[in-house]
């Protein structure tokens, strides 16, 4: 008769399965910290393009406002020499474009009336509107084609931008051309 001593297996058991699932519970840990690092920033870059495209519908709001305002002011009354409530006079030529200054002078920016709100944020974009001079409307109308006397457009450069504070900066610039 053959007599099985169960004990023997018992004592030669070292805790190797112990081992094996802190591994697996180490690497089910590691993994789920790597898919919360994914989410979290997915969440970022979608509130990012949420800001930007906010800022964009401010920005493209404050070059319709510049636009009507455009149609109500006569060339005479435009400023000569410093910028007026965001209306200012044509560029000098060498000079440092005034929308990229770092603190451009009194009066170059004006305030745009159209603020654009969403979930809560409302972002109130600034405008510039320079004057460039006049052009032609056509060829027939310089006088290439026919003779006659030519007919310009006076043309308007209007800079739009919106800066807030810890939210994405958008800027835009338009020309416009009014008779």
């Amino acid at each position: 008769m053959m007599v099985i001593n169960h004990k023997l297996g018992v004592s030669q058991q070292r805790g190797v399965s112990l081992l094996i699932v802190l591994i697996l519970l180490l690497i089910m840990t590691l993994l789920g910290l790597a898919s919360m690092r994914v989410g979290l920033l997915q969440e970022k870059m979608s509130g990012g393009q949420f800001d930007r495209s906010l800022s964009f519908q401010a920005v493209e709001a404050a070059v319709r406002e510049a636009e009507a305002r455009i149609e109500f002011i006569p060339v005479a009354s435009l400023p000569t020499v410093n910028c007026a409530a965001g209306l200012c006079p044509t560029p000098i030529a060498g000079a440092a474009d005034r929308w990229t200054l770092a603190t451009p002078p009194a009066g170059t920016w004006a305030a745009a009336t159209t603020n654009v709100t969403q979930n809560g944020l409302t972002v109130a974009p600034d405008y510039m509107v320079e004057y460039m001079g006049r052009t032609p409307k056509s060829l027939t109308t310089v006088g290439i084609i026919d003779g006659e006397e030519p007919v310009t457009l006076g043309v308007f450069r209007i800079t739009a931008r919106s800066t807030q504070a810890n939210r994405a900066t958008v800027i835009v610039q338009s020309n416009y051309t009014s008779p």
